[in-house]
């Protein structure tokens, strides 16, 4: 028996990706448009193409959140928002993809509870774009997911997290920790919670796992969604 190499199974991959989508087109799991590409992505290019990217907007420059009624030209200066001006956050600096509205939200579900590695790649490869384009700002040793509860892991049977944190640091040459970090304390059950319960939900609820070591390590923390529900694909650089 013929084993292919790794080049050689990705090469097949994608040809029979093709294959498939000519003979049994699907429609997009947002819009249902009928999907013409042989990409394994299952969003048809117009709703990939109407995610309002972060790079569109003035953002801060510490957490990365919107800054509304501010144009490009006022973004000359550093420009932080109110809870960034008093320092509150424990992260160097954090980035986004996209607004978490619209048609992100109904992606990032998809993500979230049906596993789709194709879709946690296409994000990933936006995700990395950006680390390019800031530079040494988001210069890091170790990309590492933000960790789901083990209770919660075992439920769903894996961690939407690591599905855009994986091929990150596979596309940014880095070694991927998904083990440096612990969920200590389960989310709440409820599922809409407020700005201040949603700080209570975390604080306290992360830990390094025992016997693993982090001092003065820039760790690239992924997750899908910032804690303020404001952005979708976000990553954010500290040192731990």
């Amino acid at each position: 028996m013929r084993c292919w190499p790794r080049t050689g199974r990705g090469w097949l991959a994608e040809i029979g990706g093709a294959v498939v989508s000519v003979f049994f087109p699907s429609g997009c799991r947002i819009s249902e448009r009928l999907l013409t590409s042989a990409s394994r992505v299952p969003l048809c290019e117009e709703c990939l193409a109407s995610f309002e990217r972060m790079s569109d907007v003035v953002i801060c420059e510490v957490c990365g959140r919107p800054l509304p009624g501010l144009a490009q030209k006022d973004a000359e200066q550093l420009l932080l928002c109110p809870a960034c001006q008093d320092r509150t956050d424990a992260f160097d600096r954090a980035r986004s993809f996209a607004v978490y509205q619209n048609a992100v939200v109904r992606a990032i579900l998809l993500l979230k509870f049906e596993q789709i590695e194709p879709l946690g790649a296409w994000f990933a490869k936006r995700l990395a774009e950006m680390v390019g384009a800031e530079g040494d700002r988001l210069e890091a040793e170790v990309v590492v997911p933000v960790p789901l509860h083990r209770e919660r892991e075992r439920e769903r049977g894996y961690n939407q997290a690591a599905l855009l944190s994986k091929p990150l640091a596979k596309r940014l040459r880095l070694p991927h920790k998904a083990v440096l970090l612990m969920r200590t304390r389960a989310r709440a059950d409820k599922q809409a919670l407020s700005l201040e319960e949603r700080w209570e939900a975390v604080r306290g609820a992360f830990a390094t796992r025992p016997g693993i070591q982090v001092d003065n390590l820039r760790v690239l923390l992924v997750d899908d969604v910032l804690t303020t529900g404001s952005d979708a694909g976000c990553l954010c650089t500290s040192v731990a």
